[in-house]
């Protein structure tokens, strides 16, 4: 049931880790219960389940979602992220070389007033604060040119943060439709008339976005303060967007080369 489902990276009584695909929205819809993650839940947990998401991705964007399994076990963990503060980390394939090892992007964010697209904002003076820490993992280059991945950890929580930084300091997502640069990419897809030369441009189907929550989880586990676990699990986490493009080169097992914050990146 699972494999039809999502894949799960972890469960226990009271939590389920699953690997958000991108492209699935995390709130229900009036399609099915299959059409959400959290109508998806619902069906793996049966009807006794009273599962809440602890974190939500966008539709686009894929990776790992916390979920409660029981109002208790939710309770508990808005209360540890609410008093310690939620920290977010992903993963993203840029377009270009990035120039620094580390950065921070500080740039306030509000409406774009001259995009056609009204859920669209941009970098403005008088805008919200905003702050996005990056970190430079690995540069490669393909046919289709050079290529970034990076690490990354929003201070803050603006709508499209992520993906209007990167592309502000001339590293926009592979993918991404709306801050790419054209944003009639966007527009003909909800039109649904995007072109077989668009999609190639565009080299994925879904930005290249990966979030990995193992912050929340080592903020939650690492001191036993809610589930008092017998070691302090480690993530190891896996990243679609890798394996679907093809993006990075991976070793005969399957290993992403590198190592990221003392972690073995590998496929589950």
């Amino acid at each position: 049931m699972a494999n039809e489902l999502f894949a799960v990276v972890h469960e226990d009584a009271d939590l389920l880790i699953v690997n958000k695909p991108a492209g699935l929205v995390c709130h229900p819809t009036k399609s099915g219960p299959f059409s959400s993650l959290i109508g998806r839940v619902r069906v793996y947990l049966g009807e006794q389940g009273k599962p809440h998401l602890v974190n939500r991705l966008d539709r686009e964007t894929s990776g790992l979602v916390v979920v409660a399994k029981n109002p208790e076990t939710a309770g508990e963990l808005g209360k540890l992220v609410e008093s310690r503060g939620e920290k977010k980390e992903y993963l993203a394939i840029v377009h270009g070389h990035a120039a620094n090892e580390h950065q921070l992007i500080d740039a306030p964010l509000g409406k774009d007033e001259q995009s056609r697209v009204a859920i669209k904002d941009c970098v403005r003076p008088d805008g919200a604060t905003a702050q996005t820490e990056v970190w430079l993992q690995q540069k490669f280059t393909r046919v289709e040119g050079d290529f970034s991945l990076l690490r990354i950890a929003p201070r803050t929580g603006r709508k499209h943060q992520i993906r209007i930084h990167l592309a502000h300091i001339g590293h926009p997502i592979v993918g991404d439709k709306l801050y790419g640069g054209d944003e009639d990419l966007y527009l003909a897809l909800v039109e649904d008339r995007l072109t077989e030369e668009q999609r190639r441009r565009l080299i994925l189907p879904h930005h290249a976005l990966h979030a990995d929550v193992g912050a929340l989880w080592r903020l939650a586990f690492a001191d036993g303060a809610v589930f008092q676990p017998e070691h302090r699990f480690v993530f190891i986490i896996d990243i679609p967007i890798f394996r679907d493009a093809d993006l990075l080169v991976a070793d005969p097992a399957g290993h992403v080369a590198g190592r990221f914050e003392g972690r073995e990146r590998r496929r589950v």
